[in-house]
């Protein structure tokens, strides 16, 4: 078992705060100059690469170099990726439907509201699911079976989110196919490529931990709430919620898993 700094590692958790709290600040501070929060969902992505920069920064002398390089860079890999797909995708568009609605309840000025309610809120999950990400930085000795299952793991992950965003961009710009629901390629699998892509990098991530048993049982909190979100949360369940009523959609849904990959059912029960 490879030894830990828990004391590096808890000054760190400082500056990693710090680091997400800075990138969701400037972020409301140009969605309020530009009249758009949805800019935000491209600064979740952003915040985690910048937060693992900070944290390898912070470590300098502590820790596995090989660790601290490979986790920052996966981080930053999926990071940026996950942001420029967000941005490309919302070029153009006005508000997110979902923070209209929040913010048209939202009790005195809506501006507040949104820092409270969204980017606060949002900087806080940062910090606690790139928990693993951090403390990757301070375990010592050479790195292990768990870390290259870990790279392996995370990179398979960005992979099939990738391949299913592109997919999906692809089938939705063919006009043909206005209205229709998206199920082909990774899609007649999983009804949800891109989440279950990012469920494989973070619990991937995790890995890197587990050569520090006791880092790892202190982290792995940080793995089951992204899984948490993606499936319950704020990812699976509220956009079925809002696919429900499409045409298509319940045949889809009964042939096709709705989280973790397997082929497609050969024929949906008949809908009564």
């Amino acid at each position: 078992m490879n030894g830990f700094g828990w004391g590096s590692f808890a000054a760190g958790l400082g500056w990693a705060a710090l680091a997400a709290l800075a990138v969701m600040l400037v972020t409301f501070a140009i969605a309020v100059r530009r009249g758009v929060h949805r800019i935000v969902d491209v600064a979740w992505g952003v915040a985690f690469a910048v937060v693992a920069v900070v944290a390898c920064a912070a470590s300098t002398g502590s820790g596995d170099p090989v660790r601290r390089g490979l986790v920052t860079g996966l981080t930053v890999l999926w990071g940026l990726r996950l942001a420029a797909h967000i941005a490309r995708r919302g070029a153009g568009h006005g508000e997110d439907p979902r923070y209209e609605r929040m913010l048209a309840k939202a009790p005195g000025n809506r501006s507040l509201y949104a820092l409270r309610m969204v980017y606060l809120l949002q900087g806080a999950l940062v910090w606690l699911v790139s928990l693993p990400v951090q403390a990757a930085m301070y375990v010592s000795g050479p790195v292990s079976g768990f870390a290259w299952a870990g790279t392996a793991l995370v990179l398979f992950g960005v992979g099939f989110e990738a391949v299913g965003d592109a997919q999906l961009a692809r089938f939705k710009s063919d006009p043909a196919h206005r209205g229709r629901i998206m199920d082909r390629g990774l899609w007649s699998w999983t009804r949800h490529p891109n989440y279950f892509g990012d469920f494989c990098v973070w619990w991937g991530l995790f890995l890197f931990v587990c050569d520090a048993w006791p880092a790892a049982a202190t982290t792995v909190v940080s793995p089951l709430v992204m899984s948490y979100l993606l499936i319950w949360g704020s990812g699976k369940r509220l956009l079925e919620r809002h696919m429900a009523e499409r045409p298509g959609f319940a045949a889809y849904a009964a042939r096709t898993s709705g989280f973790f990959p397997r082929p497609p059912k050969r024929q949906a029960p008949r809908e009564v």
